[in-house]
């Protein structure tokens, strides 16, 4: 099967690839991953089948392929790193608004008979004053956390 996305290096991107997977440098392992897939597919070079390459390497063909992509499409250097992710891998389940309120409930007086405020008191309370239709102790324990 003859790929889509057809890798020409140039010899100044083969000599910085090159040198990538010889430097004794520290280098994230994928870098150097990616930078082997490169080498190996390049049309001028050895110009191996994405399976083949992934069998050299120990890698999956798709992995081959989206580097392949990534060459063509973005460049050197998107080729070389992870793909960034579109959305975060959960959506946050307080905004801005509903995290101040939360902080400044924590901050204020417990409640009567209460030596301090737990997590799950901070929950129910905020359900309590309609901040949030649910809330859990731990999302409240996150957001308090890297709020310090």
């Amino acid at each position: 099967m003859s790929a889509k996305y057809i890798v020409e290096l140039t010899s100044e991107e083969r000599a910085y690839l090159e040198a990538l997977v010889s430097k004794g440098k520290p280098t994230p392992a994928y870098k150097i991953k990616h930078a082997h897939i490169l080498l190996q597919v390049d049309g001028i070079g050895p110009h191996r089948e994405d399976l083949e390459v992934a069998g050299l390497l120990g890698c999956h063909r798709n992995t081959v392929a989206n580097v392949r992509q990534r060459f063509v499409e973005q460049g050197l250097e998107a080729a070389l790193a992870r793909k960034k992710r579109a959305t975060p891998p959960v959506e946050k389940l307080l905004d801005g608004r509903q995290e101040a309120r939360l902080i400044a409930l924590s901050c204020s007086p417990p409640p009567e008979g209460r030596a301090r405020w737990s997590l799950r008191l901070l929950a129910d309370e905020l359900v309590t004053l309609e901040v949030v239709d649910s809330i859990s102790h731990e999302t409240v324990r996150q957001t308090l956390k890297k709020t310090n």
